[in-house]
């Protein structure tokens, strides 16, 4: 028996289609992962845990009343609610997020540090002047790896760690404020 130009023609027809039915069923998945929740929030594998064992200098030149800001020690964290801000000067969001930091910086129940992120002194210095500085500690990472270690996807990106020096929670805009008031009123 043999067969017929147009009858070997289908199955060759059927083999072009499984690859752009695939590409298509791909192309679904990602468009429906790119447009589910939020994509400016990833969340920290480290929450609950403690926060890295970190010890960095201060960022040459900064002060804050006229006193030199001492740098970054994870070891201060214990036995007080501490909110850690990872910035750099080249970083254009943390333009956005100096006025809400300034004003997070009034509050006393909290200690707010900040991680300077790949950035130059001279630059963290002029930034800080220009927007302000609401750190009572800055450490200068300039190599990333403190970053590296905190997991920090991206500047800018804050985390709180409780009393207990682990870490409750890293989403500044819409988690921050009830989590710092939430391990202020945890128990010592």
């Amino acid at each position: 028996m043999s067969m017929t130009a147009g009858e070997t023609s289908r199955p060759r027809r059927a083999l072009v289609l499984i690859p752009l039915a695939l590409f298509l069923g791909l192309a679904g998945l990602f468009l429906v992962g790119l447009f589910a929740g939020d994509p400016s929030f990833v969340p920290s594998p480290l929450i609950g845990h403690p926060a890295p064992q970190t010890v960095l200098p201060p960022v040459a030149g900064l002060e804050r009343s006229g006193t030199p800001l001492p740098g970054l020690n994870s070891a201060d964290f214990k036995g007080a609610v501490t909110v850690v801000n990872v910035w750099a000067s080249w970083c254009v969001p943390c333009r956005d997020e100096a006025p809400l930091l300034l004003q997070l910086s009034q509050d006393n129940r909290f200690r707010l540090v900040g991680i300077n992120y790949k950035d130059s002194a001279d630059n963290a210095q002029r930034f800080l002047a220009h927007f302000g500085n609401p750190f009572a500690a800055a450490g200068a990472d300039d190599s990333g790896r403190a970053g590296i270690e905190w997991g920090v996807y991206g500047v800018p990106e804050t985390f709180v760690i409780g009393r207990d020096a682990k870490i409750a929670e890293d989403n500044m805009n819409s988690v921050l404020k009830p989590q710092i008031d939430k391990a202020l009123a945890a128990a010592s």
